[in-house]
Order: C-alpha cells, then sequence, then structure tokens
C-alpha cells in the first residue's frame, strides 16, 4: 500500500479521529481539572556540626566527621517520637494537629556521605506545610542539647512562608497531553481497522484483484448537486444559440 493509499483512507474517514481526540482530551481536562487538588512542599535543613565547645567557638576536628555522620541516624529517630512532636504541639497549638499526625507528616531524609538533614512536609496549603516544617525544625533544635546533652544542630535555611511555588503533583498538562496522543494513536488504528473490515468494491483496482478480469464499464456515482449544474449549463447553452429574430410590419 502505498503512501497515497493510507493518505486517501485516513482522510476518507477524517471524521473519527477528530472525534476520538476531542472527546477524549475534553473528556480528560474536565475530570482532571475538577478532582484536581494540589499538594505543596515545603522544607528545612538541618547540619549536624561537631562538638562545639562551652565558648561557642566550634572545635573543627575532621577525624570527628565520620562520629558525627553517626548522629544523623539517631536524630532522625528522635525527631518522629512523642517527645519532640508533642513540644511541638505545646508551642504551637494553631496548627492543630496531633503528635501523631506530625509524626505522619514529616518526613526525614539523611544522606551518609553528607551532614545535612531534611525535614520535609507536604500539605494542600503552602503556607501552613511551611509553619509546619519551621516549627519543627526549632523545636527539634531546642530540644537536643537536653535529650544528648550537646548542642551540635545549625538550621541552614527554614522554608519560607510568602510565595507561591508550584504544586509538586501538578500533571494536569501531562495527563491531557497523553490523553491527545493516545486518542489519535486510537483514532488512526481505527480508520486502518475499518479499511480491513470494509470488503466492498469500490474501484476498478479491487475487481482486478478479486476476479482477475479487466474492467468494461463503471456506474459513476452522481449527486443531485451535479444534476443541477449540469441542466443549468444546458438551458445557458440553449440560450447562447437561439437566434435573433425581428417582426416585420406588413
Amino acid at each position: 500500500m502505498e503512501i497515497k493509499e493510507y493518505a486517501r483512507i485516513l482522510f476518507k474517514r477524517l471524521w473519527i479521529i477528530v472525534a476520538c481526540v476531542v472527546v477524549a482530551t475534553v473528556t480528560t481536562a474536565y475530570y482532571t481539572y475538577s478532582s484536581f487538588q494540589p499538594v505543596y512542599e515545603a522544607n528545612t535543613k538541618l547540619i549536624i556540626n561537631s562538638t562545639i565547645g562551652q565558648s561557642g567557638n566550634e572545635q573543627i576536628d575532621y577525624g570527628t566527621l565520620t562520629f558525627t555522620r553517626m548522629f544523623l541516624d539517631t536524630y532522625r529517630e528522635i525527631i518522629s517520637t512523642p517527645a519532640i512532636m508533642e513540644k511541638v504541639v505545646e508551642k504551637h497549638p494553631e496548627l492543630r494537629l496531633t503528635a501523631n499526625q506530625l509524626i505522619q507528616s514529616v518526613q526525614v531524609i539523611t544522606n551518609n556521605t553528607s551532614q545535612v538533614m531534611t525535614l520535609r512536609v507536604y500539605d494542600m496549603s503552602y503556607e501552613r506545610a511551611a509553619t509546619v516544617v519551621n516549627a519543627v525544625s526549632n523545636v527539634f533544635k531546642e530540644q537536643v542539647p537536653e535529650i544528648m546533652k550537646v548542642d551540635n544542630i545549625t538550621i541552614l535555611n527554614e522554608a519560607p512562608l510568602i510565595g507561591n511555588p508550584p504544586p509538586v503533583n501538578d500533571t494536569v498538562n501531562r495527563t491531557i497531553a497523553m490523553s491527545f496522543a493516545i486518542s489519535l494513536l486510537f483514532g488512526i488504528a481505527l480508520c486502518f481497522l475499518l479499511e480491513y473490515l470494509d470488503d466492498t468494491l469500490k474501484t476498478e483496482e479491487d475487481i482486478s484483484q478479486v476476479f482477475g478480469v479487466p474492467t468494461l464499464a463503471s456506474v459513476v456515482r452522481i449527486r443531485k448537486s451535479d444534476l443541477k449544474h449540469k441542466r443549468q449549463q444546458q438551458q445557458n447553452n440553449n440560450k447562447a444559440g437561439e437566434a435573433n429574430y425581428a417582426a416585420i410590419p406588413k
């Protein structure tokens, strides 16, 4: 089958492709936008330092870096305990969250090759997520010296309370684009399927392939508009061929 034949098949049933694409894309867009609930992410970063002396000057000892990183796992366990979260609930009643809810909502991310610990919170309100993660970070920094008897945590950055970051689950455009592409392929495949299932004879080539004999004559389909145009053309020709006559008085 040549490229022209493929183009003919697609053009003949172009309305099927357009209908599939329009219905699928519009339906996907409607349900996606109507059910979409944005989720925002806010995070803070804490660094675990080496031991700080009473004078407040950091005692830099690169040999203790490996030991310092061992604190990461310990702190990750401590921060997800009621000992910390209940203090957050006590100091920040405006959050209206229980200790168990805070434990479930705060994610602690650590890396064995780094001294940085990340606290992350997801919420449908960015301002609320930022408030929660900042509150947990500050309370944790305050409680660690009492629990571990060492003050070696510094807050690198807090989540800003202002701004309008994009939601982390914003996949609406991607979903609509996928729907468009899939429906387009489905429409094209449907056109070729219908053409394959259509076993009627339409062209001289079809007759030659099926019966193996040449075509002597063919009946052309005539539209009403063609007949009307043909009749009007004949009337114009008749008027053009009429002679002009003049009456002679006696």
